[in-house]
């Protein structure tokens, strides 16, 4: 029998994105400028219309200054992530 993994959520990992950008008072242009992503792909990121790719995600932590696990820690935000201790 096959386990499957629960489903991430992609919708808090857009949640965070939006988030990290609207504390630092960033547009779309100036995470761009500060990213080297492009304008749209931010956009689409934050609108659901892409999940991105690892490359991506590293990019955004490194121009907002966090760590890559404050991104992508929020696709568990639903489930317990693997490795976790059971309480």
């Amino acid at each position: 029998m096959t386990i499957l993994p629960p489903e991430p959520d992609l919708v808090a990992l857009r949640v965070v994105l939006a988030r990290l950008r609207n504390e630092r008072e960033w547009t779309f242009d100036e995470l761009a400028n500060r990213s080297g992503l492009a304008r749209r792909t931010l956009i689409d990121l934050e609108h659901g219309r892409t999940t991105g790719t690892v490359t991506t995600w590293h990019a955004l932590a490194h121009a907002f200054d966090v760590p890559i696990e404050r991104l992508l820690g929020s696709l568990c935000h639903d489930h317990t992530p693997p490795g976790s201790p059971v309480a």
